[in-house]
């Protein structure tokens, strides 16, 4: 995993003055899904006729239509810079079949920035992650282990969730979820993208250990996706891409 601390500085460069002007994804939406959306709205041509891409609405909810037609159409969609296409697109995201969500989340975002960007005449910058966001903010996984790297004790788990929603108070961020684990916690935040995304679970930490240190220096961050057992342990013991962080 890249360094978080160079990734948030190379958005805020991104962004600059246009610091008002970006989107973040919302929904948690497979990486590879992301790529091949991004390559497809690339590759597929502008359709020739706005008219009949927009009449074409009904396609979408016929069984009888292949899912790569309808992946086709809702990018087609996303391309046309009149609001009845975005709004075609909204209505079909709550009723997409599994298989379809999250391709027409990523067709409802794109064709939401086009139209964005053609009445405001600003340009828009989109933010994903695998692990999406909310309000401003991206969303993290965090793993945190136990020194004895045994199970932590009731009043250790209540000290660290403690201390995690303090630290967290102080950069804005928010705490969604704690998951308990037989030699880690897991959670799930928001951080607001100008932040140092270490610099809070290494505060945490540190106030955890200022009097017995029970808690790992050593933990996981990524915003790719939720992390399994085994991917955690992978991690820890080496067979993994990512990196722990110390």
């Amino acid at each position: 995993m890249e360094n978080d601390e160079h990734i948030i500085q190379r958005i805020e460069d991104i962004l600059g003055g246009l610091s008002d002007n970006f989107r973040i994804l919302d929904h948690q939406v497979d990486v590879d899904l992301q790529m091949e959306y991004f390559e497809f709205s690339r590759n597929q041509e502008k359709p020739q006729s706005i008219e009949s891409v927009i009449n074409a609405e009904s396609e979408l909810y016929d069984e009888g239509v292949a899912d790569e037609s309808k992946r086709s159409l809702l990018v087609s969609l996303a391309s046309i810079e009149k609001p009845e296409a975005y709004r075609i697109i909204e209505r079909f995201v709550p009723l997409a079949k599994p298989e379809l969500r999250d391709w027409a989340i990523m067709a409802k975002l794109e064709s939401r920035m086009l139209l964005e960007t053609t009445f405001s005449d600003e340009s828009q910058i989109f933010i994903s992650t695998g692990l999406g966001g909310r309000e401003g903010k991206l969303r993290y996984f965090v793993a945190i282990f136990s020194e004895s790297e045994a199970e932590f004790s009731e009043t250790q788990k209540r000290l660290v969730i403690s201390e995690i929603e303090m630290a967290l108070g102080k950069t804005d961020g928010q705490l969604e979820s704690v998951s308990y684990h037989h030699n880690y916690l897991a959670f799930l935040l928001l951080l607001p993208i100008s932040v140092a995304v270490k610099d809070p679970i290494k505060t945490a930490i540190d106030e955890c250990n200022s009097l017995a240190p029970f808690v790992k220096d050593d933990f996981i961050i990524t915003n790719v996706k939720v992390l399994s057992d085994k991917e955690v342990d992978d991690i820890i013991s080496g067979k993994s891409e990512y990196d722990i962080e110390e």
